[in-house]
C-alpha cells in the first residue's frame, strides 16, 4: 500500500509496566551481585524476576509474594528486609509501588544481558530499512531479521547428548528412550569433556548441557527413575548434526541452518523458519562462557581427523562392542571403602592396608556408599599420545559385596539401629551376593554393652533369616587374608568371560538363569551407577519410607515389611483397609494370615496387633 506505514510483523506488544518496581530493583541487584561473583543463585533470581514481571498486582509486602512461583522462603525473608530498612529511611508513608524520581526504571529480565545485542539488531534494521545494508535480493525492507537457533557446538556435551539419543533411537527394536547411567557411558565417547569430572576451576561438566538441551524443548525428562529421549525439533537437529558427522549433506542443504556453535547469529530467508530463540538466565550462560573460551584455546587433537573425530583403534573397539567388556581387556579390581583406612584405630586399619599390599593384591581405595569391600571389572585403556588425561576406563561391578564387622561395632549398630538399616541397604544395592565379614576377636565380645549370646544369635540370624552369607574371622590378618582369596578366587572365575552392562533401571532385571545354574552372573551393572543408587540420604518413594518405619518394630524383619508391603504398598492403603474393617477384633488380625518367606508361614496375631496399635492408636502409645 503506497503511502502508508509498512506493517513490521512478528513484533511483540510492550508489557505493562511491573507494578511493583521496588522488589524488580532489588531483585534485579541481587541477581547482577550473583552473577559477578560466579554464584549459581543467580539463576534463582532470574525465575524470580520472570514471574514478578508477569504478576498484575502490587504486593503490600514480601509475604504475597510467596503465592509466585520461584519464590521460597529465602527470597521473601531479603525481600522484607530491604522493605523494612526501605520505610525506616523513608518513612513509614514512603511509597513501595513506584521508584523514587531521577532512580532509573528496573529492566525487563533480560534488559541488562541483553542490551548490547538489542542496540546492535536495532541499528542493523534501521539499516536495513534505509536500503543500505546487505547483499542479497531486492526488496530490502522485506528482508527479515536475522534469527539465532541453538545448536550445540561439535564435540560438547550438548552434541554428544543428541547423536547419541539419535543413533540409539535408529537401532531396530530400541525402546526409545535411555537411562540417565547409560546416556552419560555411551555419549562419553563422542566429548571433549568429562560427564563425570569438570574441568580445572569449572564446576561443570558435559552433562550440565542436558538441562539447555531440555529448556531448547530438544530433549524431553519423563519417569522416574529418569528417562531421556528425542523430542519431534530434537530429532530433525539431530539428524542435522549426524549428516555433518557422516559427510553426506552439506551444512547448509536442508533447513536453511548451518551447524555452528551456540550463539552464533544465522539468517532465515524463509517466512517459516525458527522464531527468535528466548534468551532467559540458565546454566547455558556459563555453558557458552566457558565453551566460548574452550573455543580461543582449542586446537586439533592428536589422534583424530580433520574434523575432530577420533580415530584411533581403541575407540572404535570401544564403540564396536558396546557396553560389554571382552576376556582380556578388563582386570579384577578390589575396591575398600575410605573409612576402613581412615579414623577410629589407624594402627588397625593401615594394617589392613599394609597385608592387602603385602599379599600383592590389585585394590583401589574408594568412597562406597553401601558396604565395606566389592570388586570390579575395570578395563584397560592405554593413554592416548598428547592427551593429559587417559580415556575414562569402564567399571562393572561384580555380584559381591562385603560388610565388615567386629564384634564391638556389631554391638553399637545393633543399639542404634544401624544393623538393621545396614542390611535392608545391601539387600536392595543390586549386588546378589552379599557377605557378612564377622571379626570376633576372642575374647573382646565379654566386655561389651550386649551379652554375646545376644551378639551370636544376630550373626545366626543374619545367615539364616536374613540371607546373608557370614564368614567369621579373628583378627585384621585373617580379613586381609579372605580379600586376597577372594580377589584371586574371582580374577580366574571371570577371567575367560565377556562382561555385559546392564541397568538396575530396566524392568524385570532379575538373576538370569545362569546364575541358578552356578556360573557367575555376566551381565553387571557399571560401578557409577551402583555408588550413585547406594546414596543413603537420597529421595525416597513413599514404599521405601514405609518399609523403613515397619522394619523400626521389633520382630518385623525385612521379609515380613516386603510381605506386607506386597498386600499394602502405602500406609494409607493400610488404613483404608482398617477403615473397612466391622469390629476391632477383626482390625487386629488383618494382618495375621499375610506369608511371609521362603517357608511361607503365618505372620501372626501379635505382629498383627502392634502393627494396628502403631498407625490406629490416637494420642501416644503406651
Amino acid at each position: 500500500m503506497p503511502g502508508s506505514e509498512p506493517v513490521r510483523l512478528g513484533r511483540k506488544r510492550a508489557l505493562p509496566p511491573c507494578p511493583n518496581p521496588l522488589f524488580l530493583k532489588w531483585l534485579t541487584e541481587l541477581r547482577d551481585e550473583a552473577r559477578e561473583k560466579g554464584l549459581k543463585i543467580q539463576y534463582v533470581y532470574q525465575k524470580a524476576i520472570s514471574s514478578l514481571n508477569k504478576y498484575p498486582l502490587p504486593l503490600q509486602n514480601a509475604k504475597e509474594a510467596k503465592i509466585l512461583q520461584n519464590f521460597g522462603d529465602g527470597i521473601c525473608k531479603i525481600l522484607d528486609e530491604k522493605l523494612q530498612r526501605h520505610l525506616r529511611e523513608n518513612g513509614p508513608d514512603a511509597p513501595i509501588h513506584s521508584l523514587n524520581k531521577g532512580a532509573p526504571p528496573p529492566g525487563r529480565p533480560d534488559n541488562n544481558s541483553l542490551a548490547p545485542s538489542r542496540k546492535k539488531n536495532a541499528a542493523a534494521d534501521q539499516g536495513t530499512d534505509k536500503g543500505g545494508g546487505g547483499g542479497g535480493g531486492g526488496g530490502g525492507g522485506e528482508r527479515r531479521k536475522k534469527k539465532r537457533e541453538y545448536v550445540p557446538q561439535k564435540r560438547s556435551g550438548g552434541y554428544a547428548v543428541l547423536l547419541t539419543l539419535y543413533r540409539q533411537s535408529q537401532i531396530p527394536g530400541s525402546k526409545g528412550y535411555m537411562f540417565k547411567m547409560e546416556l552419560q557411558t555411551e555419549a562419553q565417547l563422542l566429548s571433549e569433556k568429562s560427564f563425570s569430572v569438570p574441568d580445572l576451576g569449572s564446576k561443570y561438566t558435559a552433562w550440565s548441557s542436558v538441562s539447555t538441551l531440555i529448556q531448547k524443548n530438544l530433549v524431553i525428562k519423563t519417569h522416574n527413575p529418569a528417562r531421556y529421549s528425542l523430542t519431534e525439533q530434537g530429532l530433525a537437529l539431530a539428524e542435522r548434526l549426524e549428516s555433518a558427522e557422516q559427510g553426506t549433506k552439506g551444512n547448509t542443504e536442508e533447513g536453511g541452518v548451518e551447524v555452528r556453535s551456540e550463539g552464533e547469529e544465522v539468517e532465515e530467508e524463509e517466512e517459516g523458519g525458527p522464531g527468535v530463540v528466548d534468551l532467559t538466565g540458565s546454566d547455558e550462560d556459563v555453558e557458552e562462557e566457558e565453551k566460548q573460551e574452550d573455543r580461543a584455546q582449542r586446537t586439533k587433537r592428536p589422534g583424530s581427523d580433520v574434523d575432530g573425530t577420533e580415530s584411533d583403534s581403541q575407540t572404535t573397539s570401544r564403540k564396536t562392542n558396546g557396553g560389554c567388556l571382552l576376556p582380556g581387556t578388563y582386570e579384577i579390581i578390589l575396591c575398600v571403602d575410605f573409612i576402613e583406612t581412615t579414623g577410629g584405630s589407624q594402627h588397625r586399619k593401615q594394617e589392613l592396608v599394609k597385608e592387602l599390599q603385602r599379599n600383592g593384591v590389585n585394590f583401589d581405595v574408594r568412597k562406597l556408599n553401601v558396604g565395606d569391600f566389592l570388586w570390579v571389572a575395570r578395563e584397560k585403556v592405554a593413554p592416548v599420545p598428547g592427551q593429559l588425561r587417559a580415556p575414562v576406563a569402564r567399571e562393572l561391578v561384580l555380584d559381591y559385596i562385603i560388610e565388615r564387622k567386629r564384634m564391638d561395632d556389631l554391638c553399637g549398630s545393633i543399639i542404634d539401629g544401624r544393623f538393621r538399616e545396614q542390611k535392608f541397604r545391601l539387600k536392595r544395592c543390586g549386588l546378589r551376593r552379599p557377605v557378612y565379614l564377622v571379626e570376633e576377636c576372642g575374647t573382646a565380645a565379654s566386655h561389651l554393652s550386649l551379652p554375646e549370646t545376644t551378639l551370636q544369635q544376630a550373626i545366626v540370624n543374619t545367615q539364616v533369616v536374613d540371607g546373608f552369607f557370614v564368614k567369621r574371622v579373628q583378627d585384621v590378618r585373617e580379613s586381609a587374608a579372605y580379600l586376597t582369596v577372594m580377589t584371586r578366587y574371582l580374577t580366574k572365575l571371570y577371567q575367560n568371560r565377556a562382561l555385559l552392562c546392564r541397568s538396575r533401571e530396566l524392568e524385570g532385571d532379575e538373576g538370569s538363569g545362569e546364575e541358578e545354574r552356578g556360573n557367575p552372573s555376566c551381565s553387571l551393572i557399571s560401578f557409577a551407577e551402583f555408588n550413585h543408587g547406594a546414596v543413603k540420604n537420597k529421595c525416597q518413594t513413599v514404599r521405601e519410607v514405609f518399609a523403613r518405619q515397619l522394619m523400626q518394630i521389633s520382630g518385623l524383619s525385612g521379609d515380613k515389611a516386603a510381605a506386607i508391603l506386597e498386600q499394602y504398598s502405602t500406609p494409607h492403603s493400610l488404613l483404608s483397609a482398617y477403615e473397612q474393617c466391622r469390629s476391632e477384633a477383626e482390625k487386629e488380625k488383618l494382618l495375621s494370615s499375610i506369608r511371609y518367606g521362603k517357608l511361607k508361614r503365618n505372620l501372626g496375631p501379635a505382629l498383627s496387633r502392634t502393627v494396628y496399635q502403631l498407625y490406629c492408636t490416637p494420642g501416644a502409645l503406651t
